[in-house]
């Protein structure tokens, strides 16, 4: 029985059934199962392969065993969707990708599974993957659905992304979108500022956007997320969405900043970083205990002394009213927006999380504007292109607090801080996407309060 598929396999069930996410847990199962290189990067290709594809598997699964994925049991069904895997998208022999999976069968389910795995494998094996889109494709009742299941996306986050793109003028780009949010993205690293460590080509290929930010090729690309945690691993957006607000105009030395939701951490360190070198001095938040941990161990990279408190970032508005002159609400959002690297949430959110999400987003965002100074800069983020969760907060915000808020031109300020220019529609706030600018799709909107 192969190790990599093995862990791969317990991954699988777990982000199923445990609500587990697998870009914590395949690590430490990879660690625990003491993986030589080869089978880590099978067990990571299994994993992620299969969870991006799961649409598209599950409904050839579903024509080659007659039945719905629904009447499978679930720890058979996650065996045939790594077998699928295998069979259509990998260069892994027939008889290696049917038998293993088989066995995982014998191991995790019932015997009498045995016989009906082994059936619908060979059936999917006779196949070529083109076939098997020309299958799925005719059996599609209406353009949506075959968008959604030939590219591995619910349906309603494809007509999510549809409106997006075409607010931004892209919308005969969507077959592009998610074609990118089924490839894996290459790592792309951050060397903070301001501690020593040079410039970005020290390390590898500067990025084109980021000033801050490059890539490594090759077995040494995670090597250097090392230095004590001032060089990390960060997409490349997260990192044009902190500088946006620490670079938005010049900092007055004493200016006191805050990272409202500041979990795991990556944006807080950066602004942290930033923050030193220029005389501010940065609070974090992070209403989650474990992640407020997290937070606090990513600024012991740049400084031990700063405060993270842990409180509902609702509350802060009231606690410290007028207190920060620059604000960052990286909102809990969807999570639509890093597919690519999360791929597991496409099929655990909902549109019911939407409508639950924007209220939570709007209540932050008005305790964020509470504390912060007139004259001070507030940062919306969110890992979401879904326009309830970003243009739309954004306006609902701007409705209620009438001429207290600005919006400030986005594109314009990440023009003046990139590497080379992004070419955004005019603002006032920007969309950044991965198929265009090679980004996690973050958006980044900037207000002035008065």
């Amino acid at each position: 029985m192969s190790p990599a598929r093995i862990v791969a396999f317990e991954v699988l069930e777990a982000v199923e059934m445990d609500d587990a996410y697998a870009n914590l847990l395949l690590p430490v199962r990879i660690g625990r199962a003491a993986l030589s290189d080869v089978d880590a990067r099978l067990a990571t290709e299994l994993t992620y392969g299969t969870l991006r594809m799961r649409g598209f598997y599950d409904r050839v699964i579903e024509i080659a065993a007659n039945r719905p994925t629904s009447k499978i049991d679930p720890r058979v069904l996650d065996a045939l969707r790594l077998g699928a895997h295998q069979l259509l998208s990998t260069r892994i022999p027939t008889h290696a990708a049917v038998n293993e999976s088989v066995e995982l069968v014998r191991r995790y389910a019932t015997r009498s599974a045995i016989g009906f795995a082994n059936g619908v494998l060979r059936a999917i094996s006779r196949r070529s993957t083109d076939e098997w889109r020309d299958d799925v494709s005719a059996e599609a009742r209406t353009d949506d659905e075959r968008l959604a299941e030939l590219s591995s996306h619910p349906e309603w986050v494809i007509r999510a992304f549809r409106g997006a793109l075409e607010r931004d003028g892209l919308g005969d780009t969507l077959d592009e979108l998610l074609e990118a949010d089924n490839v894996a993205p290459v790592v792309n690293l951050i060397a903070l500022p301001g501690v020593g460590l040079g410039e970005p080509d020290d390390y590898g290929t500067p990025n084109r956007y980021s000033p801050l930010g490059f890539t490594r090729d090759g077995e040494g690309a995670l090597e250097l997320d090392v230095h004590g945690g001032r060089i990390r691993v960060q997409d490349e957006g997260s990192q044009l969405a902190a500088l946006a607000l620490s670079r938005a105009r010049p900092v007055v030395a004493g200016e006191r900043w805050l990272d409202l939701c500041a979990g795991p951490g990556g944006k807080a360190v950066l602004l942290a970083a930033e923050a030193l070198a220029s005389g501010a001095v940065l609070d974090a938040n992070e209403v989650i205990p474990v992640r407020a941990d997290l937070v606090r161990s990513a600024l012991s990279a740049v400084s031990t002394g700063i405060p993270v408190s842990v409180v509902d970032g609702r509350a802060i508005g009231d606690e410290r009213p007028g207190y920060y002159d620059r604000i960052l609400l990286d909102a809990p959002c969807t999570g639509l927006g890093a597919l690519r690297r999360r791929p597991e949430a496409r099929w655990r959110k909902s549109p019911r999380d939407v409508a639950e999400l924007t209220r939570l987003q709007g209540e932050l965002l008005d305790s964020a504007v509470a504390a912060l100074r007139p004259g001070g800069i507030l940062a919306y983020v969110t890992c979401s292109p879904h326009t309830a969760e970003t243009h739309g907060v954004v306006k609902g915000a701007l409705s209620r607090w009438g001429d207290t808020l600005t919006p400030l031109d986005v594109p314009t300020v990440l023009d003046g801080l990139t590497r080379h220019p992004l070419d955004l529609p005019a603002g006032p706030h920007a969309q950044l996407w991965p198929h265009r600018d090679g980004t996690d799709a973050m958006f980044i909107a900037l207000l002035e309060k008065h």
